[in-house]
Order: C-alpha cells, then sequence, then structure tokens
C-alpha cells in the first residue's frame, strides 16, 4: 500500500514538473526574444533614429505629422549612441536572467524556481502600475500569465517542501 501511496505522489508530482519545462520554455524563448531586440538597438547605433523611425510610420501608413508621431520623434531624437548602448545592456541583461531561469526550470531544478519566484515576484508591481496607466489586452494577459506562473511557482515549493518535511519524518 505504501508503495502504491508513493508511486501515486511521483505522477502527481511529475505532472507538475512537466509544467515547469513549459514555463522554462516559455522563458528561453522570450530570451531569444530579448536577444533579438538587444541586436535590434544595437543595429540602430550610428544611424539617423528620426529617419528610421519616419520611414518606419510611412511603411506602416501611419501618419508622421501627428500628435502621438511627434511626441515619439522628438523623444527619439534624444537618444544618442551611448544611451542606445545602454538601453541594449539592459535587454541582455533581462535576456541572461530568462536564460539562467529558463535553464534551470527545463532541468527541473528547486534554485530556479526560487529566481523565478523572486524576479518574477519583483516586477509584478511595476506590471501593475503599467496596467493602471494603460490598460491593453495584451498587458492583462501577460501580467495574469506573470501572477500565474508566481502562484503556480509558489504552490509547487511549498508542496515539495511539505514532501521533504514528511519524507524526513
Amino acid at each position: 500500500m505504501a508503495t502504491h501511496v508513493s508511486s501515486t505522489r511521483r505522477k502527481h508530482i511529475s505532472a507538475y514538473d512537466k509544467w515547469l519545462v513549459v514555463i522554462g520554455a516559455l522563458k528561453l524563448a522570450e530570451a531569444a526574444l530579448f536577444v533579438a531586440l538587444g541586436i535590434g538597438v544595437l543595429r540602430l547605433l550610428h544611424k539617423d533614429l528620426v529617419d528610421e523611425l519616419t520611414h518606419l510610420m510611412l511603411a506602416l501608413h501611419h501618419d508622421p505629422e501627428g500628435r502621438l508621431s511627434s511626441l515619439l520623434l522628438d523623444k527619439v531624437a534624444l537618444l544618442d549612441p551611448h544611451r542606445l548602448k545602454q538601453i541594449s545592456a539592459a535587454i541582455f541583461a533581462h535576456a541572461g536572467l530568462d536564460v539562467l531561469e529558463g535553464t534551470g526550470l527545463v532541468l527541473r531544478k528547486v534554485w530556479a524556481e526560487f529566481v523565478t519566484v523572486i524576479l518574477s515576484g519583483f516586477f509584478l508591481p511595476f506590471e501593475f502600475m503599467a496596467l493602471a496607466h494603460h490598460v491593453t489586452w495584451i498587458r492583462v494577459g501577460v501580467t495574469a500569465g506573470n501572477v500565474g506562473i508566481v502562484i503556480y511557482l509558489i504552490f509547487h515549493l511549498r508542496m515539495k517542501l511539505r514532501e521533504r518535511q514528511s519524507a524526513g519524518a
């Protein structure tokens, strides 16, 4: 009977571990996206950003003379190569954290669960502030997904802690 309970627990935990791999894969995909974004920012070095943005707006059939477009073009005009390098470094740092989290979760490492809970939990207030400022379906979806991941990982870590305590007793 004890073997059956142990086997059932292993299957239950294994099902939860599959979700860790899914979350890890999502983190690795996010890392790839951020690496591409960082490379894109670096490619903009030594280019006329206002001219590039104007061409993009025209290609998207957006009026560059509009109020929002003018505001965006004014802000982009303030960016210098040093600032672009800083932005790119921050993007690559975020990608590095995603690689760390994703690899650890795919390999089912407990430390990766803790790192993901801490980092995701740290950024949640900023996501809530962004939602309070301007609600979009994308922001709602991303925030809800991150809240779900944090809750899931906390639940998963607590379950592992209980199992270790019962195994030690």
